[in-house]
């Protein structure tokens, strides 16, 4: 149990090189167009994404991938990745999405280089719901928790961002997090029971956002 904790702490960190910081899936326009201008409406927008939006289909996704790696189904896993990358609406999204498991693929085959058959059947540019799902079942992390560390990672990640953007000071920001955790295990539940048929989102806000960050005359993140 130790072993495989440390593993998703290393899967989760911050510090894991795949450039997750560089990116604010359309929160800089929110904040640029003032929709978005303290902890409340962060918050509430947060919440409806976990509720309601785009990363409630990646975490779907990431247990596909999960799933597909621990029952050696090489084909169902090349499905899913083929099938994210053309549920994203945007050159953006997409764009990081390839990045950041173009950079979780490279780290993982130089740690562990047995895992090369999977990765070569996934495909390339692989997404990072993809590659997250590939590194937790070698890492044989439980899917419950790795869904957590997921949905918390990535409610880490814009706020930080949200922090920086507003701006909101860092005990803010924790506070933020805190309250949140109720709503990440709730959402976490209904994820892990969705069929192949519930895979749904509404998500044409962050569509609109990332769309409008794309013409934006300044920018400090990448989408």
């Amino acid at each position: 149990m130790n072993h495989n904790l440390l593993c998703l702490l290393q899967l989760v960190s911050p510090a894991l090189p795949v450039g997750a910081y560089s990116y604010s899936e359309g929160l800089e326009t929110l904040v640029e167009n003032k929709i978005i201008n303290n902890v409340e409406s962060l918050k509430h927008w947060l919440s409806q994404e976990l509720r309601y939006g785009a990363i409630r289909i990646e975490a779907a996704v990431m247990l596909r991938a999960y799933r597909a790696v621990n029952g050696y189904d090489l084909s169902a896993l090349s499905y899913w990745n083929n099938w994210l990358s053309a549920a994203r609406e945007t050159a953006e999204l997409r764009n990081q999405s390839q990045q950041m498991g173009g950079s979780l693929i490279r780290l993982l085959k130089e740690l562990q280089p047995q895992i090369m058959p999977i990765v070569t059947a996934c495909g390339s540019p692989c997404n990072f719901a993809i590659a997250f799902g590939i590194a937790a079942a070698n890492w044989d992390i439980n899917p419950q928790p790795a869904l957590l560390g997921y949905l918390h990672s990535w409610v880490n990640n814009l706020i930080t961002a949200g922090i920086k953007l507003i701006p909101l000071g860092q005990t803010a920001g924790q506070l933020l997090l805190l309250e949140l955790q109720e709503l990440i295990i709730a959402i976490a539940v209904e994820i892990i029971n969705l069929t192949d048929d519930e895979l749904s989102c509404c998500s044409w806000g962050l569509t609109l956002a990332s769309m409008g960050h794309e013409q934006q005359y300044t920018r400090l993140f990448r989408s």
